[in-house]
């Protein structure tokens, strides 16, 4: 097992959308909560540690021999909360992910995806009971709480749509269209927060900042620092599996 070069959040999206990366039978359903997702960005935009991932390289001849899935997109909390099963071609090798799923699914989820979750006090078969939300980020100001310090948040496109003198939503999803660094100056012009007769020269010089240094985490940095196992017997495969997620308690091969 070798400690590999690390890639940027871009390269794991594009490579999880194009069935590069995909997930063994072995691994649980996703159960990360959005405030859970909201705080591993806030992580990641303060360079805080985020953990390494654990990759098992499986060669193109081997692929049909294990069943795999691909990785949850639409997280819906009554219609759509299986990963579905990975229709994948034997003509190259692919990579599963033994350790990291929640993260790298939040990440997947909250970059190309939704989420929706239950609301209070709704029905569980009402229409308006799950209303599908993206993350978000503000602009203009930090976050007021004080664990946090950046102001993400899963909103709904309505509750993300007013603009106010404190708050300015961008949807994160949209940084993968950014396709280098300057676009995010042209974004902020073209939306006026960089200007100075609308907003305060703190607001303007917060949200240049945040912005670049969003572009820079998602695109630049090798963000996903990872193991990679090239050991093709299902085996040891699992005996890393119920090693790294044992957590003190023993598991099993069943």
């Amino acid at each position: 097992m070798a400690y590999a070069t690390p890639i940027t959040i871009k390269e794991a999206i594009e490579n999880i959308s194009k069935r590069h990366y995909v997930l063994p039978s072995i691994q649980r359903e996703f159960v990360w909560d959005t405030e859970q997702i909201e705080t591993l960005f806030d992580s990641l935009m303060r360079d805080y540690p985020i953990g390494t991932f654990l990759f098992w390289k499986v060669d193109k001849s081997k692929i049909k021999e294990f069943q795999f899935y691909e990785f949850l997109k639409k997280y819906h909390e009554k219609d759509s909360f299986h990963n579905r099963k990975a229709e994948l071609i034997d003509n190259e090798d692919i990579t599963a992910l033994l350790d990291g799923q929640q993260r790298m699914t939040s990440l997947y989820v909250a970059l190309t995806g939704s989420y929706a979750k239950k609301m209070p006090y709704y029905r569980k078969n009402s229409a308006h009971a799950y209303p599908k939300k993206k993350l978000y980020l503000n602009l203009l100001q930090p976050s007021d709480d004080f664990e946090v310090e950046y102001d993400f948040k899963f909103l709904t496109e309505e509750e993300a749509e007013p603009r106010t003198k404190e708050n300015f939503w961008f949807e994160c999803g949209k940084i993968l269209e950014f396709q280098e660094s300057g676009t995010t100056t042209e974004f902020l012009m073209d939306n006026e927060l960089l200007d100075k007769s609308v907003y305060s020269k703190q607001q303007t010089k917060y949200a240049l900042n945040t912005l670049s240094k969003f572009f820079n985490v998602v695109h630049q940095k090798g963000t996903i620092s990872y193991y990679l196992e090239k050991g093709e017997e299902l085996d040891k495969v699992l005996q890393i599996f119920i090693r790294i997620n044992s957590g003190g308690t023993q598991l099993s091969y069943s």
